[in-house]
């Protein structure tokens, strides 16, 4: 099983987003330290209760870690397909992949937070419709470089993705969902399905016979789909809120030996990626985190 973590690239209400001098060094102590991956949110700002809150573009942020890491698997959790043109997005995929030297992990979804959608001007209706057709898009240029599609929402016609990629068939392509039609949706388009945010696993079975039951719509067989999980890691004794950790369903917490039993109960389910959103966000917790990841694997 590979674990990965969080780079934050946004700021909260009491703090503006890091700098990039900062990501470049989350992403390089997380190479460091022996992560399989590091992942970036895609959003384009925050705003809860009224109050906003910026975050950096994403993919800029992608590429550039592309280039300061050698390792690393990179990937994003998850690009809203409606922030980009499908087509286009599929091009810049080649070119991160091509960049990272074929590390990319290309998750993808379908957005969920309508004020940023209102801000920048971009349609929040039929968001599962319009995900089905950037998917129609943006996985056949991925995976072989040339779509021939018209939509309602998008289209591409007679496009080709040149040149491509270090990978013949492309980047993976993950998929974060929940309910039925964006299930059935990833059983059709994706190699791997990610679901979040967990702590302890016990809700990950149930959550997976839905995936199951929709690949069973779809023909295919479940086995063919990795599982992926965000998982909440939150250490009140290096600063994390103690109420992030007080519900073992909502959050791993506690010392290294104790995140890494948390560890091998998702393993024990066949998990084959956990990625880590670790708080606080600080070097300390990185590297406990990072400790425990080492005593799964047996260093």
């Amino acid at each position: 099983m590979k674990i990965g973590l969080v780079v934050p690239i946004a700021g909260t209400s009491e703090s503006a987003p890091p700098r990039y001098a900062e990501i470049r060094r989350t992403a390089q102590q997380a190479e460091t330290l022996g992560f399989d991956s590091i992942w970036l949110f895609d959003h384009l700002l925050y705003r809860f209760d009224g109050q906003p809150t910026g975050i950096w573009e994403a993919w800029t942020m992608l590429a550039a870690l592309a280039e300061a890491t050698e390792r690393v698997e990179l990937g994003t959790l998850v690009i809203c397909t409606a922030f980009r043109n499908p087509a286009v997005l599929a091009k810049m995929t080649d070119a991160v992949d091509e960049v990272s030297g074929g590390r990319l992990i290309l998750g993808l979804g379908a957005g969920w937070h309508k004020p940023e959608f209102t801000a920048f001007g971009l349609p929040f209706d039929h968001l599962a419709g319009r995900f089905e057709e950037a998917l129609e898009i943006i996985t056949p240029l991925v995976r072989t470089g040339a779509v021939d599609f018209c939509g309602e929402y998008s289209q591409a016609p007679d496009c080709l993705n040149l040149p491509r990629g270090p990978r013949p068939d492309g980047p993976p392509i993950l998929i974060a969902s929940a309910g039925p039609r964006m299930l059935r949706l990833t059983a059709r388009f994706a190699d791997s399905w990610n679901t979040a945010w967990l702590g302890a696993p016990d809700e990950l079975p149930a959550r997976r016979a839905k995936l199951d039951a929709a690949c069973a719509e779809v023909d295919r067989d479940p086995k063919t789909l990795a599982t992926t999980v965000g998982v909440i890691i939150a250490l009140p004794d290096l600063g994390a809120d103690a109420a992030m950790a007080a519900d073992p369903a909502k959050a791993l917490s506690g010392d290294a030996a104790a995140l890494a039993e948390g560890f091998r109960a998702y393993a024990s389910l066949d998990v084959a990626h956990v990625i880590c959103d670790v708080f606080p966000r600080t070097s300390e917790a990185i590297a406990r985190v990072a400790e425990a990841a080492r005593m799964v694997r047996g260093i």
